[in-house]
């Protein structure tokens, strides 16, 4: 416990998961919900109002900063650093820094979810989603196969700077197929089905089941299967702690 809470204060210090992961995508949604245009239902969204969509979408920002940006830049900075490298010769070992490391961008991802809904029920009037089983689901496949994507760029990315460039690389195309520029009910057919076949695309289409109150239909959850179990065992293979 005290070693997740040490790797908990470093990301907290390293201020890339609090303050891109958390703190922008609520100020953003702070700023969203206060745009009249924005909570005006819409004919092309369900009968939901552009903001409603994007609160799920900043859910999965604030996973996304962290499973594929913070995780990997302090993991890949570690074994450049030789700290992994050390720690194979005492009793806390690089693994236990591994897990600890995933337990802490975990923790800091679940707070920010339950605030960002707090913040959107209370302050905005956004309801919230009818099925918290199915939510709650969806955000887990949605977190292990994050992390699992953010663990395979950790074992390839060789240093600190190449991890955080490839992670980013990754994060804005997904970002795009999860609605964070165009929602994904107003993509044309083709990029909507490109969007179902990503984790962040998958991860809105589970959180909208639970949202209109059934748990995550088997297309979204196999896709998050796949990429958590296919990711985590090709960062297995290629891991590197030194």
């Amino acid at each position: 416990m005290s070693l997740v809470v040490a790797e908990m204060k470093l990301s907290v210090r390293d201020k890339v998961g609090p303050l891109w992961g958390v703190a922008f995508p609520l100020i953003l949604l702070i700023i969203l919900g206060n745009v009249p245009a924005m909570r005006q239902p819409e004919e092309a969204n369900g009968g939901l109002s552009t903001f409603e969509i994007y609160v799920p979408v900043l859910i999965l920002f604030n996973l996304a900063m962290l499973a594929l940006i913070a995780l990997p830049t302090t993991l890949a900075g570690y074994r450049e650093n030789g700290v992994l490298r050390r720690l194979q010769t005492t009793p806390v070992g690089p693994a236990r820094v591994l897990g600890a490391q995933l337990v802490a961008n975990l923790a800091i991802a679940v707070v920010a979810a339950a605030v960002f809904l707090t913040v959107a029920r209370l302050g905005f009037g956004v309801h919230l989603p009818d099925n918290p089983a199915g939510f709650a689901i969806g955000w887990l496949l949605v977190a292990g196969a994050l992390i699992a994507i953010g663990l395979l760029v950790t074992a390839l990315a060789p240093r600190r700077g190449v991890a955080t460039a490839v992670g980013t690389v990754l994060y804005f195309p997904m970002m795009f197929f999860a609605g964070l520029w165009v929602p994904v009910t107003q993509m044309p057919p083709l990029l909507r089905d490109i969007s179902q076949a990503t984790p962040l695309g998958a991860g809105i289409q589970a959180f909208q089941q639970a949202y209109e109150g059934s748990l995550p239909s088997a297309r979204p959850v196999l896709i998050l299967l796949a990429y958590a179990v296919v990711c985590t065992a090709a960062a297995i293979r290629w891991f590197r702690w030194e």
